[in-house]
């Protein structure tokens, strides 16, 4: 790793992190993980995550959870993924009444509308960071994905919104679904990257997902995962075996699964993962 005299926001970058929650019926798991290409160039992990809870304590409450992949070709990408999750979570915050209201009727305008009003935010308070540093807001180039998951078992719509590549995937009853939110749904489990990525893209791709099933495994996660696990049956058969088997993995099992190798698949690699109850 660099030199904290060298480049303090790229030292202070943990090799990995995990994390882990239950709330109720819900259960998750997350993981981050810097790939071997970045670890050889002494490189930071520029993947990020966020699991936490928006919105009134009661039942119009939602579980956040987030994946940024910072673009490689952007210097500061490792600093714009941590910040677009955090400025993410806090921007949702504010609206997340109107979000659980948008979910609770199944209303998908509306809740494209609410959350492509907190993106905006997002990807102005994120270009004002970088230039409060001195930095392009180019060089912070991310990009997001979230799933918001209402913590009232009643409501089994979820809400996704994404800006740039990566992947969600749905594990039923031993079967793989991938790519569920794509525009293409027949595609290889990634949406175009050839523009999408915060703090120039401010439009979300912005969805409802469900309704959520009792034993669904939702996976959330970026390209380094979404990529070799749309080509590669091996991985797929693995995660199968190791999320789909009815009991959630302990978090540092979950961190030794997610980092499953595939050869020629050496990005930053993220996934965080949702347990519906079976009861």
């Amino acid at each position: 790793m660099p030199s904290i005299r060298t480049d303090p926001t790229s030292a202070l970058v943990p090799d990995m992190v995990v994390d882990g929650a239950a709330h109720g019926a819900l259960t998750v798991r997350a993981a981050s993980v810097r790939g071997d290409s970045h670890r050889y160039h002494a490189e930071p992990r520029q993947d990020s995550l966020a699991v936490t809870r928006i919105g009134e304590p009661g039942p119009d409450e939602l579980l956040l959870l987030a994946v940024a992949d910072g673009v490689g070709s952007a210097v500061r990408s490792h600093v714009g993924s941590q910040q677009a999750c955090r400025l993410a979570s806090l921007s949702l915050d504010m609206v997340a009444a109107d979000l659980a209201g948008a979910l609770r009727e199944a209303d998908a305008e509306r809740f494209a509308r609410t959350a492509n009003s907190a993106l905006r935010r997002v990807a102005t308070l994120l270009a004002h960071q970088a230039q409060e540093r001195g930095d392009d807001p180019g060089a912070y180039a991310t990009t997001l994905r979230i799933l918001l998951a209402p913590l009232d078992p009643t409501v089994r719509v979820r809400g996704f919104l994404a800006v740039g590549d990566g992947g969600t995937a749905l594990l039923r009853d031993g079967r793989w679904y991938l790519g569920i939110t794509d525009p293409d749904p027949d595609g290889d489990g990634m949406i175009d990257t050839r523009t999408a990525a915060l703090p120039h893209s401010r439009h979300a791709q912005a969805q409802l997902l469900g309704p959520a099933q009792p034993g669904d495994v939702l996976v959330l996660c970026t390209d380094g995962l979404s990529t070799p696990l749309a080509g590669d049956p091996g991985i797929r058969e693995f995660l199968a075996r190791a999320w789909g088997a009815g009991s959630v993995p302990a978090p540092a099992d979950f961190l030794w699964q997610a980092q499953y190798r595939v050869k020629s698949y050496d990005d930053d690699r993220t996934a965080v993962v949702l347990w519906e109850s079976r009861s």
